[in-house]
């Protein structure tokens, strides 16, 4: 792992398509984007930002993401998703995330990863089996 630097930024954009809606992912009832959808967005660019910083064989995984979504974005906008490095503590990495689409703030959230070996990860979760 690389020094991984508090402030560092990322951002990343998606539509809001019929499979990103609350009545379609069974959140809710209303055809607007999905909390579920805002928060794989937010692990998206997160683990996406923090990959900047990992040797071959590394990844992270989510271990907390405490959101709040607070306005309805329709089908078809646009919707952005910001996460910003906070803080480091070996391998935890902490993240602030905030979500806009083009008419305002629609979410935030405070998340944390681990910086993880892929390999190992893998062979402990499959030793589940």
């Amino acid at each position: 792992m690389k020094e991984i630097l508090i402030g560092s930024t990322l951002a990343l954009s998606c539509t809001v398509t019929e499979d990103k809606l609350a009545c379609t992912m069974k959140s809710g009832e209303l055809p607007v984007f999905a909390t579920p959808a805002m928060a794989a967005l937010m692990e998206e660019t997160s683990a996406k930002l923090l990959g900047q910083f990992l040797d071959e064989g590394e990844t992270s995984v989510g271990t907390a993401l405490n959101l709040q979504h607070t306005a309805a974005t329709p089908l078809g906008l646009t919707v952005t998703a910001q996460a910003t490095i906070t803080a480091v503590d070996r391998r935890k990495v902490s993240f602030s995330v905030v979500v806009r689409d083009s008419a305002e703030e629609i979410g935030r959230a405070e998340h944390d990863r681990f910086v993880v070996q892929a390999e190992k990860f893998l062979n402990k979760a499959n030793s589940k089996k």
